[in-house]
């Protein structure tokens, strides 16, 4: 490794203004090498790096180049992440999963300084929806200022904020290569006008469904929050079905999207088989991506918000009966609360999927006796048929596996009756009733 401290050349006054390209240079190197140190897990070697980018008194100009050097080194494992098929929300889940929370906040930091390279126009409205909820803007004032603005919202000193940025490079340009699920920044923008205004009246119903779900979950009254789940039943399963009549009736060609849904410890596992039922059940397809902590679900617009939207919903409610039930011990005192758990879950998970297919059965008799109902159905099987052809397009080599053994009954029956008094909030109605057996 090449030592990091400025000498002038020989003859040449040491200049601060006339160091900067060195120092850059020097920046570089030393940048490259703490990320080389992390991937061998030489942690002195790293530490040094990381003690010298982070100040070098005797040297003035240094911090702001050692700070430009990291910052612009962070863009570009961002541009990085997308070329490879990551998405903001991708990111920052996966850098708080494998790192810690403030990696994720700097990550979001990084986002939305690259994003600035990208016109308006160029990004997609899903990308647009996630950097909000993210809240990836810029907080700070000129570029030169985050690294000292960064450290004192997190109330670290400098060292801090560059191993920080080094293991955040580390871990984005180490990220495995996903399937594209939408189109990257930088994309021109194709989509109708008529597109367009279709998507926000989807985002207004979807507004109002997300109200009522979060009242249906908050409120003490039983009966309050089945008249609440049952109204957002109702917007959600007339959408659906109209959208896809309307998509058909038109000639709308675009097919299938997709979105990644987290999937976070503990009891992981029995989680994934959660969303998986309930994605089936909405005319979906949930692959999981165990090391990862997501899952990627494929489906119509419509009915990817509404399999998000009722997991959610349904996690919930699942977790908080699962905690209601309290630490659980066997004859001898021992602790058998996590077997207890994910027993928990995973019969939870049975037997929302046996309700959601008995309400498919009553909901297909009910489509299908209205107007239209003759033609709802093939129009509903040929979606089926998208779906499936784009998971394999996608997913060429995809392996199913077999879901986990449980080992505690209590557990188990426990979970069942838990699942027998959720709300099926969002979905009953259309809960995959169009899918074929």
């Amino acid at each position: 490794m090449r030592k990091a401290w400025w000498r002038p050349r020989s003859g040449e006054a040491a200049d601060p203004a006339s160091a900067v390209p060195s120092f850059a240079e020097e920046a570089g190197e030393l940048a490259a090498e703490a990320v080389r140190a992390l991937s061998r897990n030489d942690e002195t070697a790293f530490r040094h790096c990381v003690a010298v980018l982070a100040g070098r008194p005797d040297a003035p100009g240094w911090t702001r180049a050692a700070d430009r050097c990291l910052a612009a080194r962070l863009r570009r494992s961002v541009t990085t992440a997308w070329e490879r098929g990551w998405q903001p929300a991708d990111v920052v889940r996966f850098a708080g999963r494998r790192r810690t929370a403030r990696h994720g906040r700097l990550a979001t930091d990084a986002i939305a300084a690259e994003m600035r390279a990208y016109a308006a126009t160029t990004v997609d409205d899903q990308w647009r929806e996630q950097l909000a909820v993210l809240g990836a803007g810029i907080w700070w004032g000129h570029d030169d200022d985050h690294p000292d603005a960064w450290c004192a919202r997190e109330g670290v000193e400098r060292p801090a904020l560059v191993a920080c940025s080094v293991e955040l490079v580390h871990l984005l340009e180490g990220l495995p290569r996903l399937a594209r699920i939408g189109p990257p920044p930088g994309t021109p923008c194709t989509e109708a006008p008529s597109h367009s205004r279709a998507r926000e009246v989807d985002q207004r119903m979807l507004a109002k469904v997300r109200a009522l779900l979060a009242k249906a979950e908050s409120t003490e009254f039983p009966e309050e929050a089945e008249a609440l789940s049952a109204r957002a039943q109702e917007l959600i399963a007339r959408h659906s079905i109209d959208h896809a009549l309307l998509a058909a009736e038109t000639g709308d060609l675009d097919g299938p999207a997709g979105r990644r849904v987290a999937v976070d410890n503990p009891y992981d596992a029995p989680k994934a088989v959660l969303l998986t039922v309930v994605a089936d059940a909405n005319r979906c397809r949930a692959v999981w991506h165990r090391e990862l902590g997501f899952s990627t679900v494929l489906g119509f617009p419509a009915d990817l918000a509404a399999v998000e939207m009722l997991f959610t919903s349904l996690l919930v409610q699942a977790t908080a009966a699962m905690v209601h039930a309290g630490p659980k011990r066997d004859a001898a005192g021992r602790s058998r609360t996590r077997s207890f758990r994910h027993a928990f879950l995973n019969a939870y998970a049975a037997r929302i999927g046996e309700r959601l297919r008995d309400a498919a059965e009553e909901a297909t008799n009910q489509a299908t006796a209205g107007a239209g109902g003759k033609d709802l159905l093939p129009v509903l099987a040929a979606r089926d048929q998208a779906v499936e052809l784009a998971v394999g397009k996608m997913f060429p080599n995809l392996a199913k596996s077999r879901a986990g053994s449980v080992s505690n009954y209590e557990g188990w029956v426990a979970g069942r009756a838990a699942a027998d008094l959720a709300s099926l909030n969002g979905r009953s109605e259309v809960t995959g009733a169009f899918r074929r057996s």
